[in-house]
């Protein structure tokens, strides 16, 4: 390859000195083609390539040297073997020639592979309220002190850029929908199409083309919101590339340096005030005249209207142990003593659990996560307290039961007696009567009057005529009387007077 030095002085020999082809090669060692190339084309700049490189060494082993190339090529880069390594394999197969033949060879081959692999883009336009683009990331925080990682879901509108992030403990389906439902408050509408990967959570089948058979709960999810669900092709993040891109820039500038919580609900309280932040201060990329927050207002009233919050649960069925708790994702909720042996619904909302029987909810409880927590609700036990009131003593359902200050007076009182959890189980079986804040009210007064007793509580009870009216037994058509009974004691006279009593 000539140097642009030469060829200036090729230029100003033959043009400003007049010099001829021959003297200029001559003078310069240079071949008079060469010259007359120079001056012919007009060139500043030579450069010569070898379109045929003969490797006379090489040629017979480039077949497995390229077979071992292959084998590394779908490998982590950490196992792929080096051209050092691959050169001493070909060395003990007979291989005499140098290092570097081996090693230009390797580079190029895996230059002409990563060019071959290499992909085009087309830029994206969307038009206001077309559509939103949804992914997941995992990011390290401090919750509560401790370091964890949260799953992070972002949505994004994709013609205004606004983005809105919120953490959960979990990337399950429940954790989706609520998601969505906080998603579309935030933005304040929904828009027509929703743009996603094949998350197993939504896609149940990838079918051929753009076609998918959605999880049935996913679908009844776009229907309340009524907007159309599009699953990218496998391997083809570019088709959702603002999301994508936004969970890089979201890392950078949420996440780092590592956030701070004592929960996630102040947690997902700083990622909202931190979206809204980025909106008022960053410019929209393709306007770059208006912020981000100017041209989502565009945006918004080109939205559809929310709809009420849709119902996001996801539904496993449980069978209630003898000793009246149902296991859910690794943990444990009391129901019922009625329902032991039975098959109930669990509704696991994304902050909370909802126990369904036969249509009818029994048991409400805010969501444990993690592993071996046991949440109880004593009046759960209620009717084996009064066949067992020794299992007051020690039953794990009642060691931390929060009680109204007047029954946990009560029960300290009455705990001199020998059958003290007999008294106070029977005062407690008054709460489904009477209500807990008269039993309460009521036990409140005897312990004012110093009469600790339940005949005190329950006499009370009954005299402030708390007692519920009896119910009002109906009976059906065909039992029904055609004649009242008539109360007639002339008979019952009759008899008496008939009656002789022997002396």
């Amino acid at each position: 390859m000539l140097i642009v030095e030469t060829i200036k002085k090729v230029r100003l020999a033959a043009r400003r000195d007049g010099k001829s082809i021959k003297q200029i090669a001559r003078e310069l060692r240079l071949s008079k083609n060469t010259v007359r190339k120079i001056l012919r084309e007009d060139v500043i700049k030579l450069h010569y390539e070898r379109r045929i490189q003969p490797r006379p060494m090489l040629g017979a082993f480039v077949p497995s040297l390229e077979k071992r190339l292959e084998e590394d090529k779908n490998l982590p880069q950490r196992q792929r073997r080096s051209a050092k390594r691959l050169y001493e394999e070909i060395k003990q197969e007979g291989y005499a020639g140098s290092y570097d033949n081996v090693q230009r060879y390797v580079r190029a081959w895996r230059r002409e592979q990563q060019l071959l692999t290499n992909q085009a883009f087309v830029p994206l336009v969307f038009s206001p309220g077309e559509a939103f683009q949804f992914d997941w990331s995992h990011e390290d925080v401090l919750l509560g002190g401790l370091p964890a990682r949260v799953k992070v879901a972002h949505v994004r509108l994709c013609y205004s850029r606004m983005c809105f992030v919120v953490a959960y403990p979990r990337e399950t389906q429940e954790m989706v929908f609520d998601a969505h439902m906080r998603a579309f408050e935030f933005f304040g509408g929904v828009t027509r199409r929703g743009i996603y990967d094949n998350m197993k959570t939504a896609v149940k089948k990838i079918l051929i083309g753009k076609d998918r058979d959605f999880n049935e709960r996913f679908e009844q999810l776009c229907s309340h919101y009524l907007f159309e669900p599009v699953a990218c092709t496998p391997a083809a993040g570019w088709e959702k590339g603002q999301v994508e891109r936004q969970v890089g820039l979201v890392r950078e500038q949420f996440f780092t340096p590592r956030l701070a919580a004592k929960d996630f609900v102040e947690l997902n309280e700083i990622l909202r005030e931190k979206c809204l932040e980025q909106a008022r201060t960053r410019r929209h990329p393709t306007q770059q005249d208006k912020l981000i927050m100017e041209v989502f207002a565009e945006e918004r009233r080109h939205l559809l209207a929310v709809p009420r919050p849709f119902d996001g649960y996801a539904a496993d069925e449980a069978r209630v142990s003898r000793t009246s708790l149902v296991r859910y994702d690794r943990n444990h909720y009391s129901v019922p003593v009625s329902e032991v042996g039975r098959t109930v619904t669990v509704r696991a909302y994304a902050d909370k659990i909802k126990i369904i029987s036969q249509g009818k909810a029994i048991a409400f409880y805010d969501r444990q996560f993690g592993r071996g927590k046991t949440m109880f609700d004593p009046w759960h036990y209620l009717p084996v307290l009064q066949r067992k009131p020794g299992a007051l003593r020690n039953g794990a359902p009642f060691q931390h039961w929060d009680l109204p200050p007047e029954l946990t007076r009560m029960r300290e009182a009455l705990s001199r007696f020998s059958d003290w959890d007999r008294q106070f189980v029977a005062i407690l079986c008054a709460v489904p009567q009477y209500g807990l804040l008269a039993v309460a009210d009521a036990c409140g007064r005897a312990l004012a009057a110093n009469t600790v007793s339940k005949d005190v509580v329950l006499s009370l009870l009954s005299q402030e005529g708390k007692r519920p009216e009896e119910a009002v037994v109906v009976l059906p058509q065909k039992l029904m009387l055609n004649q009242e009974p008539v109360a007639d004691c002339s008979r019952y006279d009759k008899l008496l007077q008939e009656t002789r009593h022997v002396a």
